[in-house]
């Protein structure tokens, strides 16, 4: 059962190399595996669950693997390297029709992360919850901005490279945004 599960995922992944998301059907996913409609259906409901499930677990084992307490920079990345190995993929991927599916487990992926580092960097100081909240979602919300305009771009320019460099600029304002949050309010 697991074989074939992982036959049909190797599939999908090989087609996106070759073609957008929404030019691949079912058809394509079992002639390439050599199994029946059925046997696809038995695993998952349809292309789109297909592509989900993938996310999900890709960035459950990123998330185990590399980002841990505090390491913002490994994470990222790491996060950047997978991008450019699988760029065709990815590209499809995001340019296509479940687009809102991908936004939401890069969201998770970033959210994830930046919580970790904030939390980490922040642990003994007397920040508010409201505050440490708002820090973290515009440390997100600017990751997310940074992956999407590169994403835009057609991964053109390099991020792996910016990336240190990105982690080392937040370091200091991450730092600086955490101290003004301890101060008392006037």
């Amino acid at each position: 059962m697991r074989q074939t599960r992982d036959s049909i995922i190797h599939a999908f992944l090989a087609l996106l190399e070759e073609k957008p998301f929404q030019q691949i059907t079912v058809r394509d996913i079992v002639e390439r595996c050599g199994i029946n409609r059925n046997t696809f259906y038995y695993h998952f409901q349809d292309i789109p669950s297909l592509l989900e499930q993938i996310l999900v677990e890709r960035i459950d084992r990123l998330i185990a693997e590399h980002c841990h307490l505090g390491s913002l920079d490994d994470c990222i990345s790491v996060t950047v390297q997978y991008f450019i190995e699988n760029r065709t993929a990815v590209l499809h991927v995001y340019r296509s029709l479940p687009r809102d599916v991908f936004l939401t487990h890069l969201d998770r992926l970033l959210l994830y992360l930046v919580t970790e580092y904030i939390e980490n960097i922040a642990k003994t100081m007397p920040i508010a919850p409201d505050d440490r909240t708002l820090i973290i979602r515009y440390f997100k919300c600017t990751l997310v901005g940074i992956f999407l305009d590169w994403l835009d771009q057609g991964m053109e320019y390099d991020l792996q490279a910016d990336s240190l460099r990105i982690c080392q600029l937040w370091d200091d304002s991450g730092l600086q945004m955490l101290w003004n949050a301890c101060a008392p309010e006037q």
